[in-house]
């Protein structure tokens, strides 16, 4: 008896391995926005493990897209998974579109891994997906953990499908049948994603030769393991001096020095902090002459005081 064909064969072993280390009884859903990459994921998890939960988030922001998440909602059901539309909330003032959409649509994700107590939530995202966002990091000067781009594990979310190319899982999903639905913002060069997709990325690959995509994946990948390390580094010091002295801190490779800062920093404000402020805090620990206080996210402040960095404002928080 003949095997599937190549391609359907691909995301079904990804999908395989991405769920390996999980019994085989956990609960395990798909997010589905329609695309070609998420209905092929939808169709190899439901090979895979069936009777999973297919999530279609509608963000609600084109007319037509209750139908067309309706649609996507049916298709998944007739491949043997459980189907449900989850409704995007409205974004907030002053935030992008794309930001706001990421936003509402990962909010939505968390309310029904938690609602349905899921183990694990599957994304889509390939191999040129990958590509795309190390090349936007380099473009915006990033550092190392940006430059590592997606993980293929993160908390309850498996990106199961970054080593597959782009061409390989559409092609799975003509294979099974499945209408895909194409975003328009995806051809919209409006949006940098699209202008490296249409045009960066195959300009590179015209200059440099085939294999640019690949490389720049490879290099999240080690990136990633890099970063990983540098991290677990920063939190063990952190964790044995709570407090670190100016002077602890300037003894630290740079590297360390600014992973530390942050951490410290988003302990003390209980939110996130940007790379600007970690370079404030850096010319605090390194260029000291005086400096006022430093402003952070929560309405902290932070002074240097005979040696120290100190802590004004509301009372230092854990990290989440």
């Amino acid at each position: 008896m003949p095997g599937p064909p190549p391609a359907t064969a691909a995301v079904r072993l990804a999908v395989r391995k991405g769920l390996a280390d999980l019994p085989p009884r956990a609960r395990v859903a798909v997010a589905v926005s329609g695309g070609a990459d998420s209905l092929a994921l939808a169709a190899a998890l439901a090979f895979e493990r069936p009777g999973s939960l297919a999530l279609v988030v509608d963000h609600g922001l084109q007319p037509g897209s209750a139908v067309i998440a309706g649609r996507a909602a049916g298709q998944c059901h007739g491949l043997g998974l459980l189907a449900t539309v989850l409704t995007a909330a409205q974004g907030v003032a002053g935030e992008g579109p794309e930001a706001a959409a990421r936003r509402q649509r990962y909010a939505a994700l968390d309310a029904a891994a938690d609602s349905a107590d899921l183990v694990a939530v599957l994304l889509g995202h390939t191999l040129d997906d990958q590509a795309e966002t190390v090349l936007l990091s380099l473009a915006r000067g990033s550092g190392a953990r940006a430059l590592a781009g997606m993980a293929s594990v993160r908390d309850h979310y498996r990106r199961p499908l970054l080593g597959l190319r782009r061409h390989v899982v559409r092609q799975a999903c003509t294979e099974a049948g499945l209408l895909a639905w194409e975003d328009p913002h995806n051809t919209d060069p409006a949006y940098a994603r699209v202008r490296v997709r249409s045009g960066a990325l195959p300009e590179l690959e015209r200059q440099l030769g085939p294999g640019v995509t690949e490389s720049l994946a490879r290099t999240a990948l080690l990136l990633r393991e890099d970063a990983d390390a540098l991290d677990a580094l920063a939190l063990d010091a952190l964790s044995s001096t709570p407090e670190p002295t100016c002077a602890a801190l300037a003894a630290m490779p740079p590297a360390l020095r600014s992973r530390v800062l942050k951490a410290w920093a988003e302990r003390v404000c209980g939110a996130a902090v940007t790379a600007a402020h970690v370079g404030a805090l850096r010319a605090v620990v390194d260029d000291w002459h005086g400096q006022g206080p430093l402003a952070l996210p929560g309405g902290v402040e932070v002074v240097r005081r005979q040696g120290q960095l100190v802590v004004l404002g509301p009372a230092a928080r854990p990290v989440s």
